[in-house]
């Protein structure tokens, strides 16, 4: 579950899951509603995703920034996502899609990368907690 966040020259979302695995993947989901509309991106085929990062937030950024590399950079629709195992340092995991098809799938807003404004990760009592700002 996510909601979109207005911002004069970023655009954000909050996302909210039971653990901390479902909220990268509810991130991952989020990031990708934004740059694609994913109704039309089949699960056809997995693909590899990685990420390191010193504290929850920057790891939550890097892997972010990985899907976003394989939206822009390899031309992946990526619709869903798997963590795999995800430890203080460490997130692995899969996107589900396949290669983009301009004539299939539509393109929204062009996100340049993720940022640490108002970058929020958090432990509470109903689960976990991001907020998340994208530079587009």
């Amino acid at each position: 579950m996510f909601e979109l966040l207005e911002h004069p020259a970023d655009i954000g979302f909050r996302a909210r899951a039971s653990d901390l695995a479902g909220l990268f993947e509810t991130c991952a989901e989020a990031l990708m509603a934004v740059a694609v509309e994913v109704e039309t991106i089949e699960p056809r085929s997995s693909y590899p995703l990685a990420a390191a990062g010193d504290d929850t937030e920057s790891l939550l950024v890097n892997w972010l920034s990985e899907v976003l590399y394989l939206w822009d950079a390899r031309r992946l629709a990526l619709r869903q996502f798997r963590v795999l195992e995800i430890t203080p340092g460490r997130v692995t995991g899969e996107g589900l899609g396949e290669p983009w098809d301009p004539a299939r799938h539509r393109a929204k807003l062009v996100v340049k990368g993720v940022t640490y404004h108002q970058l929020c990760v958090a432990e509470d009592r109903q689960g976990w907690y991001a907020q998340v700002f994208l530079d587009i």
